[in-house]
């Protein structure tokens, strides 16, 4: 038993060797929290320390060294001096260390869409987003007192997920107060991102870390979003079409329905009763059809405007390439008169 008590007595090193890349505090372990007189504290590059006496923190140290621990330096009192009481010391001693290199590459994403309103098309979004965070320990005590505690091991894992909650809502009250467009998301992501890194810098600084990086790596938005953008894209294609007809969008989509209703006769009773018509579909179509020629080739602009709109009737096969043709030369025609 003694020869085992003094063998504790002899110098040793305190070190963390191989430091898991995903731990950010590690306690060295120690049965009785004793440390022996005389030990050796190593620190290598990228690493710190805190210690902690009876409870309280006494040091610490951040400079990469070789710290020899006497009681004459740090106050600590060795199991030598407390033989009396079962060889282990009444006075405690817990060496913590924590990660001062950067912690890189630590990934962030949208557990569930933001949702906000484009202000382009003025409709209901969700948007997910994903990417990549740096930070390291500029404040260990503060990181040590108020937010880690006195646990044996804190992983960056950990972290993140307090930091990552963070990040989520100042994206989500920036996508609120800015309503990007949708199509304009990938060439404001570095604006956005520097936006954000400004508003979590505070937030990191709150935990006793500071933000080295912060990066967007990728948007995705919602099926349902993608939907319904897609149907007003298609709208508003329609309908700049359209204008070059020198139609409205309720026109030009009132000859495509005739239209396609003469080519299928199976559909003519509905789309009749849709209509609310009782003549015959082909008839009709081919009554809307003269009107809206007869419109563009009576009205007060330059050939070149006229047969414009009437191409784009071509295009959209309301009228055949004979019908223009033949009004091309009236109008032409006209214009020599």
């Amino acid at each position: 038993m003694l020869k085992k008590f003094f063998n504790k007595q002899l110098a040793s090193v305190i070190e963390w060797k191989n430091p898991d890349v995903n731990t950010l505090l590690y306690k060295f372990p120690s049965t009785h929290d004793e440390i022996k007189d005389a030990s050796k504290l190593i620190l290598a590059p990228g690493q710190g320390c805190v210690l902690v006496y009876e409870g309280r923190i006494e040091d610490v140290l951040t400079e990469p060294d070789t710290y020899n621990l006497e009681t004459d330096n740090h106050p600590f009192v060795t199991t030598l001096l407390k033989i009396r009481q079962n060889f282990e010391s009444e006075h405690k001693l817990k060496v913590y260390f924590f990660s001062t290199a950067d912690v890189v590459k630590q990934y962030w994403g949208t557990a569930s869409p933001i949702k906000y309103v484009d202000a382009s098309y003025n409709l209901p979004v969700e948007l997910g987003l994903n990417g990549n965070f740096s930070y390291k320990i500029n404040q260990p005590l503060f990181l040590f007192t108020n937010i880690i505690g006195a646990q044996d091991e804190f992983s960056t894992d950990a972290m993140k997920q307090v930091i990552v909650e963070r990040i989520i809502n100042q994206l989500r009250n920036l996508f609120a107060k800015h309503k990007y467009e949708y199509n304009s998301i990938d060439a404001k992501l570095i604006e956005i991102e520097e936006e954000i890194g400004t508003q979590i810098t505070p937030d990191f600084e709150s935990l006793g870390l500071q933000l080295t990086d912060f990066n967007i790596t990728g948007t995705l938005f919602d099926e349902n979003t993608m939907e319904r953008i897609g149907r007003i894209a298609d709208i508003t294609t329609d309908t700049a079409a359209a204008a070059q007809a020198g139609l409205s969008y309720t026109e030009m989509e009132k000859l495509r329905a005739l239209r396609d209703a003469a080519k299928n006769e199976g559909g003519l009773a509905g789309m009749g009763a849709q209509l609310g018509v009782g003549m015959e579909i082909g008839k009709l179509f081919s009554t809307e059809k003269d009107s809206f020629t007869h419109k563009i080739a009576e009205e007060n602009s330059d050939a070149i405007s006229k047969l414009q709109k009437l191409k784009v009737l071509v295009d959209e096969q309301i009228i055949t390439q004979e019908e223009f043709n033949e009004l091309k030369k009236q109008i032409l025609n006209n214009m020599n008169l």
